[in-house]
């Protein structure tokens, strides 16, 4: 079975780990802020948090920015459950913005459309949190023109897209949302087996994610209250959470980091080779916005299904039959049964309904051969012809 995606771990990369092992330290030495130092020097932010899922970097990120009971957030659809969760975890009301029916990232005029309604029903959300599918990043500027409008502040799930650039600056750097966030999982661009980092630009808020990723707990005098017992003091002044990323993580992710732009680089070779062998078949390929350059974490493809005498489930099947491990990125979150009961209605989001009716993920990862490239173009081939 050829797999949508999987790590690529180099000897470097163990030989990385390996040396944590024999430290002194597996958890809270330096290997961390190295990583963070990394990650910001590369995405061009002041501050990173590295934490242990991109899954608790949103929801540090939501809490650094107050969102609570009675706040209102807003995110797309086509996504993984976390882009949502995350304001749930706060007490927060979740909403969605329909899809791009191009690019898949959040419909700026959906966006704007639906912002002119919660105005004048003083329901305005106080964070937006748009999702940079596949890598390639949302119109990021039109979403900060529209915040300054309309007062919300704005997170970045940049889950896909560690590696990618926007406007030719890379993702991550901030220009135009309070904080963003990676994702480190095996399957991502880069991996830390496990784990996840926000970037931002403001002290303030890599301070309160910092405090909040750890218990809750600071070490720092002038943080805390009345007299100090004695050197070994420590005081937890806020509710906080076990979120730490280990030095055996960070280690990997200082290894990886290094190769990342050669990384990204052979998923856009392999993704242009795609668009060039794929051309003449029934299917929607991947856009490339001028203004952006995607990491390729994925490569989805959308079935032009009135051209197709087979279902979508059955091109589906029929390619996991010859050992094409295919993917759907993703179900529309409104539609998990969690969901449902929140009273979500489907017809609400027509692109992201027909997004979901079509698309199929194909296998695209940094190792990938040529000639296991030409066995899924083949494969695809013989089911759609």
């Amino acid at each position: 079975m050829i797999p949508y995606g999987r790590q690529d771990i180099s000897q470097q990369d163990i030989d990385a780990v390996v040396d944590v092992l024999q430290s002194d330290f597996l958890t809270q030495g330096p290997q961390v802020p190295t990583f963070e130092a990394g990650i910001a020097q590369y995405c061009g932010a002041e501050h990173a948090v590295a934490v242990n899922s991109a899954t608790s970097a949103l929801h540090l990120a939501c809490r650094a920015l107050g969102i609570g009971p009675g706040d209102r957030v807003w995110t797309s659809p086509i996504s993984f459950v976390a882009s949502a969760n995350c304001a749930l975890y706060c007490e927060a009301e979740v909403d969605f913005v329909d899809i791009d029916p191009i690019s898949y990232n959040l419909s700026i005029d959906a966006l704007t459309h639906k912002l002119q309604i919660a105005q004048q029903q003083s329901e305005l959300p106080k964070l937006v949190i748009p999702v940079h599918l596949s890598g390639q990043s949302c119109d990021m500027e039109a979403i900060y023109q529209l915040s300054l409008q309309y007062g919300f502040k704005i997170v970045e799930d940049a889950s896909h897209a560690i590696g990618s650039r926007y406007q030719g600056q890379a993702v991550g750097s901030c220009q135009y949302s309070d904080i963003a966030v990676f994702s480190f999982h095996p399957v991502k661009i880069i991996t830390t087996a496990e784990g996840g980092v926000a970037v931002t630009n403001s002290q303030a808020l890599a301070e309160k994610m910092a405090l909040l990723r750890s218990h809750g707990i600071t070490r720092d005098e002038q943080l805390m209250q009345g007299e100090l017992d004695g050197p070994w003091y420590y005081q937890q002044i806020v509710l906080g959470y076990n979120y730490r990323m280990t030095e055996l993580q960070a280690a990997l992710g200082c290894s990886q980091l290094q190769r990342l732009d050669e990384i990204v680089a052979n998923r856009n070779r392999l993704a242009q080779r795609y668009n060039d062998l794929l051309a003449g078949l029934p299917l929607q390929l991947p856009f490339q916005s001028p203004e952006s350059y995607s990491a390729y974490h994925l490569y989805i493809v959308r079935l032009q299904l009135s051209q197709l005498s087979m279902s979508h489930r059955q091109v589906y099947e029929a390619l996991q039959q010859r050992s094409i491990g295919v993917n759907l990125h993703y179900i529309p979150i409104y539609r998990q049964p969690y969901y449902q009961q929140m009273g979500f209605a489907a017809d609400t989001f027509i692109n992201a309904e027909q997004y979901y009716q079509e698309a199929i993920s194909i296998p695209l990862f940094a190792q990938m051969t040529l000639s296991q490239q030409d066995e899924v173009v083949a494969a695809l081939t013989e089911v759609l012809q």
